[in-house]
Formats: C-alpha cells, structure tokens, sequence
C-alpha cells in the first residue's frame, strides 16, 4: 500500500520548466553594463604575482572587501565611531544621511564592474559607514584638533600608515562622488575647505614621488574629475605628460622583445644620467650614448601604487603606458648589480633592505603585464638601445676606457707607455739606419 501511494506521489509531481523558459528568465534578471563603470576585482593574472600588494591589512573600504577577513573586524568598530563623529558635527541626523546614500543606490551600484549580491539596506550601510570613515581620516588628518587623544588611527597605536596605504588599493575604493555628496553637506568651520583640498594634503604629503607640482594644481582646481583615489594618483604619477609625445610613441610597433640590462649597457658605453627636467616616470630619453631617466623612490609603497595603478590601467584605460614602463624597467634590471649601478647613479633611492630586494621587486613588477607588439611606448627606445649595444666599435671604447682610463693615473700611466713605445720605435729604426747606411739616404 504505501508503495502505490509513493508511486502516486511520484506520479502527479510537476513537470521540469523547460529549459528555454529558464535560461530566458536568466537573461530578464541581467543587470545591464554601465559606463559608469570604474573599480573592478584586480585580475588574477596580476594578483597571484604578489597577493599582498592587493589585499587591505586593517580595513576594508566598499562593498568588494567587506567582510572578507577577521582582520578588518576590529576597524569596523572605530568606522563605526567615525561615522558619529562625522554626523555629529553636521548637525543632520543618522537619517539624513542614510536616506541621502538611498538615493544614488543605483548609481553607485553601477561603478562596480560585478554586481554586487548585498541587499539595499546592507549596501547603503557599507557606503555610509566606510564614506564617513574616508572623509574623517581627511579631515582629522588635515585639523588634528578633531583627533581624539585616544585615537587608534592617529594616536594610539598610530595606524594612519596601514590606513592610508590600504586606501591606494583598487579593489578598496568607494567612487568620489559620494564623498562629494557626503562632504557637501559638512557645514561646520571647514566648509572653507573643498574635498579636493582635503584630498591633495592627504596624499602629496605621504607619497614617496611627489608627482608633477601642475598636477596636484589640477585636482585643487577641479580641473579632473576623478573616478577614485586609485585614478587620482594614476593621473599624477602615471599619466604621460604632453599630447604631441603620446601621440608620437602610439602605435608604434616593437621588433625587438629585448634589451640589455643596465648593467650591459654600461659595459656597452651607455652613460646613465638623472633627468632633472622630467616631466613624469615616462620622461626617458636616449641620445650619443648617454640614457636619461627619471628618478624614483622604491619602497613597498610604491610598488603598492604602481601595482594597482597597472591593475586600473588594464581593467579600465585605453592606454597601456605604466603596462609599458614596468616591462622597460624589468628588462634593464635583472640583477642585483643592475640596482647598484642605478642607485650609484642617482636614479633609485632603494629604501627596502637590499639590493636583492629592490631587483626582484623592480624584475617581478612586469609578471602580468601584456605586451602588445603593435602598440609600445618604448619601442624607439628599445631599438636605439639594442643598435648601440651592438655595435663593436662602442663595446671595444668602453672596454678600453674601462680597463685603461678608469682613474686619471691610469689615463697618464697608459700614454706615457704608449710615448715610450713610439721613443723605442724610433730609437730602434734609427740604430737600424746607422747599422745599414743604405738604409740612410743622406748616407749616400
């Protein structure tokens, strides 16, 4: 009996959807692209390099990160702390503020290049609390008078350098215009203060390349408009300066994948010099031997910044330059004597523990990277380079110099020897003629 019954059940079960009607109701639920577009997950091409130089240390930022990891617990508090500070002296309420996130939901949904599964309630939340903590690190870290004794971030355990750092990664970034939004409605004494100021204190005072001075001028005059602070420091530090030179180096095709090291070249001839008018990283130049480039700190700051600035590049920009450069850079340093000569020469300022550091650091940045044939910034630079090096005549010069000019000494050491030869020489021919009188024609 109860078998017939199970069969029964069985038997009565509703059909299967057909899978047409499924997958069609999949394509109604597709939110559509936006190109608005602009923080993105850092590809694993890229992040499997180096994990670290990606992932937040103290505090998670946006809707990406949250909570990813135990480690940001303990900040959530104190974002939390941060958001009533920052409501308190408004002078709105905690709905104001909520309801003023509500509003541009969708928009701020639409800049992330995933969708994003938080609910409404939990996503408004997320931008609320994290868009106050950001516009609080600005604005306690321009007026330390609105610290507080006992702070976490800028007293006691002092963790603004983890804080500010965890801020230059892509997948860390809230779009600007909700900070905007936000600080917009600050109506205390510094209203006289815009978000752009606020924004260009923090990080020109803590960035180790300081970028172009015209730049930061830029972004105090609203001159950019800024996606975040990843594309903010992309456009001070990484952009190419100078239309007419973009447009020169576009699409210009590479025929060599190589080129000596900076090492090699120097034992070539090349004669490595700081570039003292740079106008940016890019600003490389090459003419009679002597290679000119710009300088630049290397800590784990800047690669955190050039990391993420590549990562945003690829994921977000037409334009392949930093792409370009961390190739050039990992093919002239290979070794650890590459950064030594760097160094010596002014070009790098290595603050991380050795030479063997900054050359795996400085080799490895390019793992990831894509090199496009067709299209490569430093493609004439390649090719006078590797036609230099090639060259005999200049190899055959600079070993000579090397081995027998190194020091002035050395220099009169060799011409005095020479002087001699030509005196024994001489005086060997003229004992010859005066042996050989036929060989002396006023003899005759």
């Amino acid at each position: 009996m109860e078998r017939k019954q199970m069969s029964h059940l069985i038997d009565i079960e509703d059909p299967p959807v057909p899978l047409v009607d499924s997958m069609g109701k999949e394509f109604e639920s597709l939110s559509p692209l936006s190109p608005a577009c602009s923080i993105y997950r850092v590809p694993d091409r890229l992040r499997l390099v180096k994990q670290k130089a990606y992932t937040p240390k103290i505090v998670s930022i946006g809707p990406l990160r949250h909570g990813g990891s135990k480690a940001f617990q303990a900040m959530e508090e104190h974002k939390m702390r941060y958001l009533k500070d920052f409501i308190g002296r408004t002078g709105e309420t905690l709905e104001f503020f909520i309801d003023v996130v509500k509003e541009k939901e969708a928009e701020l949904r639409a800049c992330y290049a995933e969708t994003i599964q938080f609910n409404s309630e939990k996503f408004v939340k997320i931008i609320l609390v994290d868009a106050a903590f950001i516009l609080e690190v600005l604005l306690k870290s321009f007026n330390s008078k609105l610290q507080d004794k006992n702070d976490r971030i800028f007293n006691k355990p002092w963790l603004i350098q983890d804080v500010w750092t965890d801020m230059l990664l892509l997948e860390n970034q809230l779009p600007f215009f909700i900070l905007e939004h936000l600080f917009n409605s600050y109506n205390n004494e510094t209203k006289t203060i815009t978000l752009n100021q606020l924004t260009v204190v923090f990080f020109q005072n803590r960035m180790e390349s300081p970028g172009l001075k015209y730049r930061w001028e830029e972004i105090l005059c609203g001159d950019f408009k800024m996606e975040h602070f990843v594309d903010l420091l992309r456009h001070v530090q990484f952009k190419p300066d100078g239309d007419d030179e973009m447009e020169t180096r576009r699409n210009m095709k590479l025929r060599t994948l190589t080129t000596p090291s900076a090492r090699e070249l120097q034992e070539a001839g090349v004669w490595f010099k700081v570039r003292k008018d740079s106008k940016n990283l890019f600003d490389i130049k090459f003419e009679k031997g002597k290679l000119e480039i710009s300088s630049f700190i290397l800590s784990d700051e800047t690669e955190y910044t050039i990391r993420n600035s590549l990562a945003f590049e690829q994921c977000h920009c037409n334009e392949n330059y930093i792409n370009d450069y961390v190739i050039l850079i990992g093919r002239l340093v290979e070794t650890r004597e590459d950064i030594d000569l760097l160094v010596k020469q002014g070009i790098i300022e290595n603050r991380l523990s050795n030479s063997r550091e900054g050359s795996l650091l400085l080799n490895k940045l390019a793992d990831g990277a894509i090199l496009d044939e067709d299209n490569f910034y430093f493609a004439s630079l390649f090719e006078e380079l590797n036609k230099y090096y090639n060259t005999s005549w200049h190899r055959w010069k600079a070993h000579l110099k090397q081995r027998y000019f190194r020091t002035p000494w050395a220099g009169v050491s060799l011409l005095v020897a020479f002087f001699l030869v030509i005196l024994t020489i001489v005086q060997t021919v003229c004992s010859l003629a005066a042996f050989f009188p036929t060989l002396n024609p006023s003899s005759n």
